[in-house]
C-alpha cells in the first residue's frame, strides 16, 4: 500500500510546516510519499495551499514520491508537459492522477486502485482501506502497518482524530 503524507504532515496537520520543502523531505526521508500543492507564477513554480510559497524547482517535482495537486491552470499544463506526476480536484468525487490513479474525495466510495484521501473522520471499515491502492492523511503515521497489509485499529485512530478516548 502507498502511504501518502499530506502536505508532508505524519501526525497532524501542522499548517505553519505545511509545503515546505524541508518538511515535505522529512516526510520522504520517513518513508513516505507526499501529497503537495503546486503553483506557477512569474515562470517559476511554487509550493502552498492558499497560495505562491516556497519556490522550488522543476526538478524537485520530478521526485517519483511526490502526488503534486496543480492549484492553477498553468501549473497543471507544465506539470503534464514534463512529465511530473499530478492531478487537479477541488471538490470532485473522484479524479485520475496522470499515472492513472483513481483520487478519492474524502467520505466517497474506494476500494482497488484507489487513493483514499483524508480517512479519518469517515467511516471506513479497515477491510475497506486495506483494499485500497494508498491512503493519503495528515495522520500517515497511523497508517504504517497497512504496508505490509497488517491489521490495525482504525477505529482507535478515527476517535483519537476526533478527539474521543
Amino acid at each position: 500500500m502507498i502511504l501518502i503524507s499530506h502536505r508532508g504532515n505524519l501526525n497532524g496537520p501542522q499548517q505553519s510546516k505545511e509545503n515546505s520543502p524541508a518538511y515535505i523531505e522529512k516526510a520522504m526521508a520517513a518513508g513516505f510519499d507526499v501529497e503537495v500543492d503546486v503553483w506557477y507564477s512569474d515562470e517559476k513554480f511554487f509550493l502552498g495551499h492558499d497560495c505562491p510559497q516556497y519556490e522550488i524547482s522543476i526538478e524537485f517535482l520530478k521526485d517519483d514520491r511526490l502526488w503534486c495537486h496543480a492549484k492553477n491552470i498553468e501549473s497543471l499544463k507544465i506539470m503534464l508537459r514534463e512529465g511530473v506526476h499530478c492531478f487537479w480536484h477541488q471538490q470532485d468525487h473522484y479524479t485520475f492522477t496522470s499515472d492513472g490513479c483513481i483520487w478519492a474525495y474524502p467520505g466517497e466510495e474506494v476500494g482497488e486502485g484507489t487513493i483514499c484521501v483524508m480517512p479519518e473522520g469517515c467511516n471506513y471499515a479497515e477491510d475497506e482501506l486495506l483494499r485500497c491502492m494508498g491512503i493519503c492523511s495528515d495522520y500517515v503515521a497511523r497508517y504504517s502497518s497497512f504496508r505490509e497489509g497488517e491489521k490495525n485499529e482504525i477505529s482507535m485512530a478515527t476517535n483519537t482524530v476526533n478527539g474521543d478516548k
